[in-house]
């Protein structure tokens, strides 16, 4: 017999109610901070979410003081999650609210998906969660629980697949109340019914199908498996009179309005000593001297596994001023602890982190 979505609602519903994680958007549902969370939670583990959460509301506690601050100061409390586009859209949103919906975050899905950044299961949750709308969410945690529930046997990225769990997580509704049943079936997914799921915890265990067939390992179907690309680039700190270069990417592209060092991909036939003096002298026109190798950063960033070649450098004498940029829109020279106060990619962050003190003696003795 295949289960009962009202009845599944109900049992997820008081599961819920016991063993719900206390998360801070959780505890009254404020539609900025559902939204904010549910933006960060795109591409981002929950464990890490959860402070980066509590240190923008910090920052920026309501939708105006979001549309009010700089860029570059939501970039920098957005620094180490990546993906910046997130951070970049929600700060546009907040004025879209602000002046377009009279501050007031919309209930409606298809309104929010106006919105940059938003699309249709953000925009569900945020219906379901801040405004308690019955509006279908589903997240990857939520499809192995109604894959397993319903032996879905469909590829979970298929448009049949979406279609089909936005049905069952719909029916769901009929149960209990909206927020509350949405957030169950991904909480029991990121809880109890996980990659290897713990069935003997589980308040479904006698109504799931892929459970009564033995197939819970089968279930949710996967889709075409990411393939992920290695990826060989090189960098340089160059130092200067006690001082650090660093430029500014475009806005548009990878890491946009981010600062880093210098760098790019190592060609073939060179050595990662010639790379970084070619993109030095491609992106800047400056002249420099490869001092010392720092070491290897290691970092992934979407399809890529990125190893990047990190040397300490010093100019081959030229002026401490680029004659030209041609990757960035800006620069700056900064001493080591004012890098701490832009915002950089996760890799150059590292970077920082893994060979500051090395840099701080270099800076001492030159």
């Amino acid at each position: 017999m295949r289960p009962e979505p009202a009845e599944v609602g109900r049992l997820l519903c008081r599961w819920f109610a016991r063993n719900g994680r206390d998360l801070p958007w959780r505890r009254d549902y404020a539609p900025y901070a559902v939204l904010v969370s549910e933006i960060m939670l795109q591409q981002t583990q929950m464990d890490r979410v959860t402070a980066y959460f509590e240190r923008w509301m910090e920052r920026f506690p309501s939708l105006q003081a979001l549309a009010d601050a700089p860029e570059e100061a939501v970039l920098k409390a957005w620094e180490g999650l990546g993906y910046y586009s997130r951070a970049r859209n929600l700060h546009r949103a907040a004025g879209l609210i602000l002046h377009g919906h009279g501050g007031n975050i919309p209930a409606d899905p298809q309104t929010l998906r106006r919105l940059p950044g938003i699309g249709p299961y953000t925009a569900g949750a945020v219906a379901s969660i801040a405004h308690n709308r019955p509006e279908p969410a589903v997240d990857a945690n939520a499809e192995r629980v109604l894959a397993r529930l319903w032996d879905v046997d469909l590829p979970v990225k298929s448009l049949q697949g979406q279609a089909r769990f936005r049905e069952l997580a719909g029916g769901l509704m009929a149960g209990g109340e909206p927020r509350v049943t949405t957030q169950a079936v991904m909480e029991l997914g990121a809880l109890v019914c996980g990659k290897r799921p713990d069935c003997n915890r589980c308040p479904l265990e006698g109504l799931c199908l892929a459970r009564q067939y033995g197939i819970t390992a089968e279930r949710p179907l996967p889709g075409k498996k990411t393939e992920y690309l290695p990826l060989e680039i090189v960098t340089g700190v160059l130092l200067h009179e006690g001082r650090i270069f660093i430029q500014k990417r475009p806005e548009n592209g990878v890491w946009g309005g981010l600062w880093e060092f210098p760098g790019g991909r190592l060609e073939a036939g060179e050595t990662p000593e010639q790379g970084v003096t070619r993109e030095f002298l491609e992106e800047t026109e400056l002249h420099l001297q490869v001092r010392e190798k720092l070491g290897i950063i290691r970092h992934a960033y979407t399809r890529y596994r990125i190893i990047m070649h990190c040397f300490l450098c010093s100019l081959n004498p030229e002026p401490s001023r680029p004659a030209a940029l041609h990757a960035a829109t800006e620069n700056a020279w900064l001493t080591l602890p004012e890098l701490e106060v832009p915002a950089m990619p996760a890799g150059h962050r590292k970077l920082l982190h893994a060979f500051g003190p090395r840099i701080a003696k270099a800076l001492e003795e030159a």
